[in-house]
């Protein structure tokens, strides 16, 4: 049950690569977190775009958006879903999202940096009400952590 928050230079991606990445990103995360293939579990997963304007985003004090196509993923997950091997596949399925999703006629370099949070049990509200692990386990359906779950 992630919230993935994406920035790409603005125009980057136009609508049917955007549908492409964000597509990619939730099988990402599907993946990675091992949420069932189930719509209700898959629409636990937020993501938001923004786009950046043309010169607003810096690489070392200089713009690089001649030469460099920087895409970032801030990904929120509840802390305890992921272990280190996950983590590596997340950070890798997320930049091949990136990667499978840009225009054909897209020749800069692309440039990701995809950050994880884990976000410490008892700090995440969701609606009125604050969430532990076992609410995410039951809500997001991870397949590894239906342990967690009460007993019937």
């Amino acid at each position: 049950m992630p919230n993935i928050l994406v920035k790409i230079p603005k125009g980057a991606f136009p609508s049917e690569h955007r549908a492409i990445l964000v597509q990619k990103l939730n099988d990402a995360a599907a993946a990675a977190e091992q949420i069932p293939d189930d719509p209700r579990k898959r629409s636990m997963c937020w993501v938001l775009i923004d786009e950046v304007e043309p010169g607003a985003w810096t690489c070392g004090a200089s713009d690089m958006s001649a030469r460099l196509l920087p895409c970032l993923a801030v990904i929120y997950v509840p802390a305890g879903v992921l272990d280190d091997a996950s983590q590596a596949m997340y950070v890798d399925l997320v930049h091949a999202a990136f990667q499978q999703s840009l225009p054909a006629a897209e020749k800069r370099q692309l440039a990701t940096s995809v950050i994880l949070h884990h976000v410490v049990d008892g700090t995440w509200g969701v609606n009125d009400a604050i969430w532990r692990l076992p609410d995410f386990a039951q809500a997001a359906g991870y397949a590894h952590l239906q342990a967690l779950l009460p007993r019937a």
